[in-house]
């Protein structure tokens, strides 16, 4: 009986909420936390007031409580952050202009500035940068000067803060563009993150449809060779020589019957998880045999010769040795021309590689090669033998016919399953 793990719920980052999400978790927050703060003690927090003797023009008692103007300016806070994410330098000046008002019309201080802070986090994590920082340097430098400037005097209602009301503003203006940065390089590394997986998903899904590919050329290219030969020879020997029309005819119907088996298993690899796995056994070195029966069957004379320690091999290069001797078998029978011709297969078990040849004494031209012919055998098999980390060599051999030379690794590879 199988286990599966539970599932873990998965919190989205506050970056995939919906915009409206944070501007109603700031709004209460800053508006019951404003009047909270009025009615404490009527003074507002110790940092925010003057620290001279005697209750001067910025001592607590001259804030003002707050009214209609005051509730607004609360509210218009998060209001502007609904457009944070469309327009999020329009809306950090807004916030900070309507922050700037609230701070120098005497009201309570209180948490009005954490729409400030979401403001300036969304136009960092947005790329304007500088705007953030310009601006909130020359705000801050504009908005203390004048209040140290002209604090307590009448034409302006503006409040001459403290030295711990100044310091902390500034203190805190630092930790919040620091923390922005932070939370801006984090989101440049979930983005750079989630574009290599994509990358590499689209590689992974690239290389299984050539994979793929690869393995109906082989499958389709060797099978249809064989039935197109010995449909051939049947239709040419049907009224002559019976005998031998049904040896053609029984050939083709074995070949038919291997192409339907080895669709069948190519085809499973694309079945999604949880469906039947494919009955046929996988094509490898262990179906040698079988794959010679077939060529010769189809008229094909064909020799093997193993030397070294035969034994079980990687999946990929098993695989790919047994398909690169069906391809070139393939080859053999379509292109070697007219008149008897012979093929030989040598395979070698080395210790860290396995070495496959195919000859035959066919015409020997280069009609196999990537430039001359249309097909993709060759550089099927080429593909095959590279993406193992092998070495694969054809052409014209010097005597006549046509060789094929593969190396493949087996010794490092690790084992995986190929369907």
């Amino acid at each position: 009986m199988s286990t599966s793990t539970p599932h873990q719920p998965h919190w989205p980052r506050p970056a995939q909420w919906p915009v409206w999400v944070v501007p109603l978790l700031i709004l209460p927050i800053q508006v019951i936390g404003s009047f909270g703060a009025q009615r404490s003690d009527g003074h507002g927090p110790p940092w925010a007031q003057d620290g001279s003797d005697g209750g001067g023009a910025g001592s607590g008692d001259d804030f003002t409580h707050l009214g209609v103007l005051g509730v607004a300016l609360l509210i218009a806070g998060p209001v502007l952050l609904l457009l944070r994410r469309r327009y999020p330098r329009e809306t950090l000046l807004g916030v900070a202009a309507v922050t700037a008002t609230y701070a120098l019309s005497r009201f309570v201080p209180g948490p009005v500035f954490i729409s400030l802070c979401v403001a300036l986090v969304a136009a960092v994590v947005a790329g304007h940068r500088l705007v953030a920082w310009a601006g909130t340097v020359v705000s801050l430098a504009g908005m203390l000067a004048v209040a140290w400037l002209f604090g307590g005097d009448d034409p302006l209602p503006v409040s001459r803060p403290g030295w711990g009301a100044s310091t902390m503003v500034v203190g805190w203006a630092l930790v919040v563009l620091t923390g922005a940065e932070l939370v801006r390089m984090r989101s440049a590394q979930l983005a750079e993150r989630a574009r290599t997986q994509a990358e590499e998903a689209r590689r992974q899904a690239s290389e299984e449809r050539l994979r793929m590919a690869r393995e109906l050329h082989d499958v389709l290219a060797h099978n249809i060779s064989m039935i197109n030969v010995q449909a051939g020879v049947a239709l040419h020997l049907m009224d002559d020589d019976p005998q031998q029309a049904r040896t053609a005819l029984a050939a083709i119907k074995d070949a038919s019957k291997e192409a339907l088996t080895e669709m069948r298993s190519v085809i499973g690899a694309l079945r999604s998880q949880g469906e039947t796995a494919p009955r046929s056994p996988t094509a490898g070195l262990a179906r040698l045999e079988e794959l010679l029966d077939r060529a010769r069957n189809a008229g094909l004379p064909v020799t093997a010769e193993i030397e070294g320690d035969r034994r079980p091999l990687p999946a990929g290069a098993d695989l790919a040795a047994y398909r690169i001797v069906q391809e070139s078998l393939t080859n053999v029978s379509r292109h070697a021309g007219p008149g008897p011709v012979t093929a030989e297969v040598r395979i070698a078990y080395g210790e860290r590689e396995i070495s496959v040849q195919i000859d035959d004494d066919g015409r020997g031209v280069s009609l196999l090669d990537d430039h001359a012919g249309t097909g993709s055998g060759i550089r099927g098999m080429r593909e095959r033998a590279t993406a193992l980390g092998g070495s694969f060599t054809a052409g014209p051999r010097p005597g006549g016919g046509f060789g094929v030379r593969v190396t493949l690794p087996i010794a490092a590879e690790p084992e995986r399953e190929v369907q």
